[in-house]
C-alpha cells in the first residue's frame, strides 16, 4: 500500500489571534517531515465556511507553498471542488498545471461537489444540480489540460469561448484523476468514469474488500474515461495516533478523531449551524459520550495493532490508507512522533514487495484500460480554419 497524509485543517473554539496562522505553518512542517520519512501523499482538502471543522478553502495556495519545501512526496487535491459556481473550470485548469510545473509532476487531481448546506447554499448551487455540474466541469477541465487550443463549450452549467489554455501540466495527457466517495455507490461512478476513488466513509477491512471488489469489476468491464486517462485506485482514509502504550495512543489521537466525526455529522447530516456563533467544538462535547464503546479504532495503537489493522486493508486490495491527525485538538508534537513511528516500525512491513505488487496491478489491468480508452469519444478539436480571431480592444 500507499500512505498519505491528509488535512482538513481543523481548528475547534475557542479561537486566538494567531491560531490560524500556527495552524498551516504546523500542517507545512508535518508535510515536510512526512516527505522526508517517505510518505507517498498529501491531501489537502477545500472546504469554504465550515467553521471548526475545515479552515481549508484555499488548498492550491497550501500545497504550493508545500511543493518548495518537498522533493518526492505527491501532492494531493483532496478534492477540488468542481461545480463551475465555486471554481470556473479554466481557473481550476491553469491552477492544477501550474502546481504541477513548479512541483515537478508531482501532482494528483481530486474533484469533488460537496454535500454540505452551508457550502452549497454559501454559492447558490442547488443540490439537485451539483453532481451534474461536477461531471460536465471535470470532463472540460480535463480537455482544457490537453487540448491545444480548447475548442470552446456551450454547457449546462458554465460556457466559455474558443482559447489556448495555458500553461499545460507537466504529467501528460494530464494529472492522475480522482473523486471523493462518501458511500457504495460513488466508488461504482469512479470505476464508471476511470478515476480513483478517494473514499471519506470508515469501513472496516471486511466492508473494504467488497467495495473494492465492486470498483475493480466495474472497472474492468464498465469503464468510459471522464478524461484523457484512467487512475486505477482506492484510497481509505482513517486516524493515525501511535505509542508503544496503547491507553496513551488513545489519549492522544481518539477526542481528534471523534470530533472528525461529529464535524461530518454537523455538516453533513444533523447539523444546525448558525454562521460565526455555532460552537461545534461545545456541541461535540456534549455529546461525546455517544462516540464512545464504538470498540478499536482504525489507526489507533501501538505499532503491532496498527500493523494488524493495516493489513487487513492491504489484503482487501486497498491501494493507499491517507491518514487524518490533524483533527480536533491533536497537537502538533504529537502528530510527528506518530508519523515518525509508524515509518520506522509500520510503513516497511507493509512495504515489503510493493514494486512487485504495482507490476502486477499494472499488468494485470493494463487491457482493460486499453478497453476503457477505446470505449472514450474525445472531444473534437477546432480546425485551424475555424480557430476564431480576437481582435484587442484597441482594434473594436
Amino acid at each position: 500500500m500507499k500512505f498519505g497524509v491528509f488535512y482538513e485543517h481543523q481548528l475547534p473554539r475557542p479561537w486566538q489571534p494567531g491560531d490560524e496562522q500556527r495552524l498551516l505553518h504546523e500542517a507545512l512542517e508535518q508535510v515536510e517531515l512526512a516527505d522526508q520519512l517517505g510518505y507517498d501523499y498529501a491531501w489537502e482538502v477545500e472546504h469554504h465556511f465550515l467553521e471548526e471543522y475545515s479552515h481549508s478553502s484555499a488548498p492550491e495556495v497550501f500545497l504550493a507553498a508545500a511543493s518548495q519545501r518537498t522533493e518526492r512526496i505527491r501532492l494531493g487535491h483532496g478534492i477540488v471542488q468542481m461545480p463551475p459556481k465555486y471554481n470556473h473550470p479554466a481557473r481550476v485548469a491553469e491552477r492544477i498545471a501550474t502546481l504541477d510545473l513548479i512541483s515537478n509532476g508531482r501532482v494528483d487531481f481530486g474533484t469533488g461537489e460537496s454535500s454540505a448546506a452551508v457550502e452549497l447554499g454559501g454559492f447558490n448551487i442547488e443540490h439537485a444540480d451539483k453532481r451534474p455540474a461536477w461531471a460536465e466541469a471535470t470532463e472540460q477541465c480535463c480537455n482544457m489540460m490537453v487540448m491545444d487550443p480548447y475548442p470552446g463549450f456551450e454547457g449546462e452549467y458554465f460556457s466559455m469561448p474558443c482559447r489556448n489554455v495555458v500553461p499545460k501540466p507537466a504529467q501528460k495527457p494530464h494529472p492522475p484523476l480522482w473523486v471523493a466517495c462518501s458511500n457504495r455507490e460513488t466508488i461504482k461512478l469512479a470505476a464508471r468514469l476511470g478515476m480513483g476513488a478517494l473514499t471519506f466513509a470508515f469501513v472496516d477491512p471486511d466492508e473494504a474488500a467488497q467495495w473494492v471488489d465492486d470498483y475493480y469489476r466495474i472497472l474492468s468491464t464498465e469503464c468510459v474515461p471522464i478524461g484523457h486517462t484512467v487512475n486505477p485506485n482506492i484510497a481509505m482514509v482513517v486516524g493515525l495516533s501511535m505509542h508503544h502504550d496503547r491507553d496513551e495512543a488513545e489519549r492522544r489521537g481518539l477526542e481528534g478523531f471523534q470530533f472528525f466525526g461529529h464535524g461530518l455529522l454537523h455538516y453533513y447530516v444533523i447539523g444546525q449551524h448558525r454562521p460565526g456563533r455555532t460552537n461545534v467544538w461545545e456541541n461535540f462535547q456534549e455529546s461525546k459520550e455517544s462516540f464512545e464503546g464504538l470498540g478499536e479504532t482504525l489507526g489507533i495503537g501501538t505499532p503491532e495493532q496498527v500493523t494488524r489493522q493495516l493489513q487487513g486493508y492491504a489484503e482487501a486490495g486497498v491501494d493507499q490508507v491517507m491518514f487524518i491527525q490533524q483533527s480536533g485538538r491533536n497537537r502538533h508534537d504529537h502528530i510527528c512522533q506518530s508519523l515518525e513511528m509508524f515509518a520506522k516500525e509500520v510503513m516497511p512491513v507493509l512495504k515489503e514487495g510493493e514494486d512487485e505488487r504495482e507490476a502486477a496491478k499494472a499488468e494485470r489491468l493494463a487491457p482493460h484500460i486499453e478497453a476503457a480508452l477505446a470505449r472514450r469519444t474525445p472531444m473534437a478539436p477546432i480546425p485551424d480554419d475555424q480557430i476564431p480571431v480576437v481582435g484587442s480592444l484597441g482594434t473594436s
